[in-house]
């Protein structure tokens, strides 16, 4: 019985480990669209932004290590179809790679406005590419507007501030990840923001940019203001990367739609960011975007090719590093939510708080707490 992995992801790779140490000694091929090894998308807003990191350190795993796995590692050739069929991929350079099981992990694509990619000084966050040429452009602390309020924008401006460029976030939120976390915790956020020098514009969409000869020149906010920058980063989310299963006849719906066992048709499964499936004790379909899922759904997936046919029921959680700051999330909050502060001190900056509906905690979130957040994630109650 043979594998596919479309995608050198941290989905794509987790799978891979979790086959073999299972024992699954038949071939696996790993197919990227990029020409990197499999690397950590989380320290590119940060470690690796700001240069404390290099390329090298952000591989998840040193060459030797991934020898040692015995896959095929086919890179730089981007998946163009598949024939669920036939359990067949069509790439770009028109390879054709066929498995007995097929692992579709290929993660996001980066949302961007319109007309920014003929211009020079826009950039959007997604991978090492991305990085590199965001970071180059940071070069001389530039003025920088962040597009975005969401987690990667807040962390992308505090990282550009860290480099002591002039950064002001715009977004239609009144303050950062108001959407997620409620005005309480959002309000912390942006507070602290503001202290470390952010401006933040907030609370108006951004209609579009400016430019002259090529080059942006700032930022159009639909309330008619002007946002003049040298660069600008366009971090407004991402879409999952399902372009190349138009003509599948799997279902797309905000992802690879899939069943509890994180399956989409027989045979073929999906991992990570692009997987949107059937959570059975939230009796809802979701999709997560986090570092943490990617390796807890990959395991799931492994055992299920394998067999087992398990249930993917995880308790949701994703953490955000901004200045010196370490937020950590349990569940899913919710702006409507009531927030009780648990442990700590919201006016001290540590504080464990929970999220509440209907009598139940729904969510836990702590700032700078971490080891009593993991104890209250006990208290959280999914379905």
């Amino acid at each position: 019985m043979t594998v596919l992995i479309v995608g050198a992801s941290a989905a794509g790779l987790s799978t891979l480990e979790a086959l073999r140490r299972r024992g699954y000694q038949e071939p696996i091929t790993v197919l990227g669209a990029e020409t990197h090894l499999p690397y950590d998308r989380p320290p590119l807003s940060k470690q690796y932004l700001v240069g404390d990191w290099d390329e090298v350190r952000t591989r998840l795993r040193p060459e030797e290590m991934l020898a040692k796995l015995g896959a095929d590692f086919v890179l730089g050739d981007p998946a163009r179809a598949l024939d669920v069929d036939r359990r067949v991929v069509s790439t770009e350079s028109g390879r054709e790679l066929s498995a007995d099981s097929i692992v579709i992990a290929t993660g996001l694509r980066a949302r961007m406005l319109p007309g920014q990619e003929a211009l020079a000084g826009v950039h959007v966050l997604r991978t090492l590419g991305d990085a590199d040429a965001l970071r180059q452009d940071l070069v001389g602390s530039p003025r920088v507007v962040v597009v975005g309020d969401g987690v990667l924008g807040a962390e992308i401006a505090a990282t550009a501030r860290k480099l002591g460029c002039a950064v002001t976030m715009a977004g239609p939120q009144s303050a950062p990840l108001e959407s997620q976390f409620g005005t309480i915790v959002s309000g912390l956020l942006a507070e602290l923001h503001t202290a470390e020098g952010v401006d933040l514009r907030l609370g108006t969409a951004v209609s579009g940019l400016t430019s002259a000869s090529g080059r942006v020149t700032g930022v159009q906010l639909a309330n008619g203001d002007h946002l003049p920058a040298d660069v600008v980063v366009v971090a407004l989310g991402a879409t999952p990367a399902t372009e190349w299963l138009a003509d599948s006849g799997l279902t797309l719906d905000n992802g690879v739609v899939c069943d509890a066992q994180c399956r989409a048709a027989d045979g073929i499964y999906a991992a990570g960011d692009v997987a949107r499936w059937r959570h059975d004790e939230l009796d809802t379909l979701l999709r997560l975007e986090n570092r943490t899922n990617a390796t807890e759904q990959a395991a799931c997936v492994a055992a299920n090719i394998l067999g087992e046919n398990r249930c993917y029921t995880p308790i949701p959680y994703f953490w955000t590093d901004q200045f010196a700051t370490k937020i950590q999330v349990h569940g899913i909050p919710s702006a409507n939510a009531e927030v009780v502060v648990a442990e700590g001190a919201l006016d001290e900056r540590r504080f464990v708080t929970h999220y509440r509906r209907d009598g139940r905690t729904v969510a836990v979130l702590g700032w700078n707490m971490p080891k009593q957040t993991r104890l209250h994630r006990a208290h959280l109650v999914q379905a």
